[in-house]
């Protein structure tokens, strides 16, 4: 295969396949230390989360400020990558996330309440950092399991 093939099939990443499958391994690694500031680091500058948490913010520090705080809300949490489709410059992530609220989160004291779900990060990226990030899960699920919210059985 010729370098321009290659470089086409990098796309705007820079990334082969095989680097991105290193690079979400690596993150694995991070997120099994809760290290926020380097999960922050793979983010460029003005790069675009939105999370069910958070909502919509911008950039590595804001993604820092984010990671911390549910970090320090779920001082055990555990992030598994179950599945990792990639498309190119695309990459779509498949979690089981669990811990225990810990932490007070959102203004909420810890109840003490283990927590279980699926969720699918979807990325894009681009010269080898995060410039777009989709969160997708149950958050009322979330918030019904740590006792934030009360439901009621169907």
């Amino acid at each position: 295969m010729t370098h321009d093939q290659m470089a086409a099939i990098a796309g705007r990443s820079g990334m082969t396949r095989d680097e991105i499958v290193g690079f979400f391994e690596r993150r694995q690694g991070l997120y099994d230390n809760l290290d926020a500031p380097a999960l922050a680091a793979d983010y460029a500058a003005d790069a675009v989360i939105e999370s069910p948490s958070a909502g919509i913010h911008t950039g590595q520090a804001a993604a820092e400020r984010s990671l911390r705080a549910v970090f320090g809300a779920f001082l055990d949490m555990k992030v598994k990558t179950e599945d990792l489709v990639i498309d190119g410059d695309r990459v779509a992530q498949a979690l089981s996330i669990e811990g225990t609220h810990i932490g007070e989160f959102m203004g909420v004291p810890p109840s003490g309440k283990p927590f279980r779900l699926v969720a699918v990060f979807g990325y894009e990226l681009e010269a080898g950092q995060i410039i777009r990030e989709r969160r997708i899960y149950d958050f009322t699920g979330l918030l019904v399991q740590i006792g934030m919210l009360k439901a009621k059985p169907v």
